[in-house]
């Protein structure tokens, strides 16, 4: 139950902060510079709702491919997927995959870094 909840959110997880990250820089760097707001401002209200509905659009597809690549149902009777211990580890499952997935998808803050040392360096 923990990893056939686990799987799929890692890789939700990943996507969703990669594009965030690549996307969300890329839209603060033109919207937000022509509209003049403020960094917070520019990814709290446009980068987060526009980019989150879009990556969490991925979701079922993440889940299609994770049973596609074998990742069986558990075999539960109602009984059991009804337990307390079933229904901890189906959400320890989810926190700790999309955890795992976020930080897997933080990849793009590996490009990001010589841009701005090279305009704190002309400065």
């Amino acid at each position: 139950v923990f990893f056939h909840n686990a799987l799929p959110f890692v890789g939700f997880g990943f996507l969703d902060n990669a594009i965030m990250i690549a996307a969300g820089t890329q839209i603060e760097l033109s919207i937000g510079v022509v509209l003049g707001i403020s960094t917070m401002a520019g990814k709290y209200c446009q980068i987060k709702n526009y980019l989150y509905l879009f990556s969490s659009s991925l979701a079922g597809y993440v889940e299609a491919l994770a049973s596609r690549l074998g990742l069986s149902i558990p075999d539960l009777t109602p009984k059991q997927a009804d337990m307390w211990q079933t229904r901890l580890s189906a959400h320890l499952g989810k926190a700790i995959g999309v955890t795992i997935g976020c930080i897997l998808g933080m990849f793009p803050l590996l490009f990001f870094g010589d841009e701005e040392e090279k305009l704190e360096e002309k400065n």
